[in-house]
């Protein structure tokens, strides 16, 4: 323990005082003085000389901040069960459901082969591609398709690419695929409640809709990371975004304590007609004064938008305002990317929602389907 850790113990609890969930005033231990301290996404900052002039990155300010009110910069840990989605496993007889079974060499046809099992209690042969049947492209061909366009190709190269593997596709026969089983893990994982923190970014960024400006809003939690919900409107400041609050209340099973904006009116208004309340414990603050480089800020949600805006480049222009392409994107970013600013998770896990397998485009798929 340093000298400064053993001055910061002796500070007490009436020395400070919380002003909100972000920032506190501590007590100088040599005047009358009440120092600043706010978080910020590092950890906090303090506007005492130790911390502004020696650039330490922490005074005893700061550090009696995080012990006496037991709020060192960790992740949140997951207060209910972490929901686990398995790969699938065959187990039984798809006509008996006896697990009495034995592999029974492979069935073939023009493009791949599949194995097959035999019950030893009714005697039948069955094979199993759950959420693939009757497709001509293997699950890996499709899934790997799927991931190819989501980090960034274009239709017709990731239909070049696939050549490579000897995998005959057209680009709009890949886009089927994207329709088809997006649609069918959307279902699936909104019935699973990630565990959000009490702090959430909204903001909103163009895109072309059939050539047209159009702007897609969006929620993102802090901690996690998980992209909660999004919105496609008209416009930017006048657009009655009560739908995306709505929406990701429900996603989330609660509202926030905090919500950072850019101060557009219409999430004011939003917020005011949505999350208001006279009781004091129960308000959502709502953060509108943002500066980019200062302990206020919005750099996660602009990441976010970064990774939208990088994808949209190589559409041009997406064709229907409920096109399978966003929420794709939102899938992508919750449970399938790994995000280096939350140490190679994806937001998903830091949610409580774990995905196993080598493949988790099939085992969210197979487990879509089999629920």
């Amino acid at each position: 323990m340093n000298l400064r850790e053993q001055r910061a113990q002796k500070i007490t609890d009436d020395q400070i005082k919380k002003i909100d969930n972000y920032s506190y005033k501590v007590k100088s231990q040599s005047s009358k003085k009440w120092y600043n301290i706010i978080s910020i996404e590092t950890g906090f900052i303090c506007d005492c000389p130790d911390y502004k002039f020696r650039k330490n990155g922490y005074c005893k300010h700061t550090i009696s901040v995080e012990i006496q009110k037991g709020i060192r910069k960790q992740i949140e840990q997951v207060q209910q069960k972490q929901v686990t989605i398995n790969p699938v496993k065959i187990d039984g007889c798809k006509f008996c459901e006896s697990d009495n079974i034995i592999k029974k060499g492979l069935r073939n046809n023009k493009n791949y082969s599949i194995q097959t099992f035999q019950c030893k209690d009714c005697k039948k042969k069955f094979s199993i591609n759950i959420g693939f049947e009757k497709m001509r492209a293997t699950p890996q061909a499709i899934t790997a398709s799927m991931n190819l366009y989501f980090n960034g190709e274009s239709l017709r190269h990731v239909a070049d690419s696939m050549k490579l593997f000897g995998v005959k596709v057209t680009h709009q026969t890949i886009h089927n695929w994207i329709k088809k089983y997006i649609g069918l893990m959307d279902n699936y994982l909104e019935s699973i409640t990630p565990q959000v923190s009490d702090k959430w970014y909204c903001d909103e960024i163009y895109l072309k809709i059939k050539g047209d400006r159009k702007y897609l809003y969006a929620m993102l939690d802090s901690e996690t990371r998980i992209w909660i919900a999004s919105q496609v409107a008209d416009t930017k400041y006048t657009e009655d975004v009560r739908p995306l609050f709505k929406k990701s209340q429900e996603v989330a099973g609660k509202k926030p304590k905090v919500l950072l904006s850019d101060g557009a009116r219409n999430f004011m208004q939003a917020h005011k007609k949505e999350w208001y309340t006279r009781y004091k414990e129960e308000q959502t603050k709502h953060i509108r004064h943002i500066h980019f480089k200062n302990d206020r800020n919005t750099n996660k949600m602009e990441r976010l938008n970064g990774e939208i805006r990088d994808r949209e480049k190589v559409m041009r222009s997406l064709k229907t305002d409920d096109s399978p392409i966003i929420k794709g994107m939102q899938i992508y970013h919750n449970y399938i990317r790994s995000h280096m600013g939350i140490n190679g998770d994806t937001p998903s896990e830091r949610a409580g929602i774990k995905v196993e397998g080598l493949n988790k485009w099939i085992t969210i798929i197979q487990n879509a389907c089999k629920n």
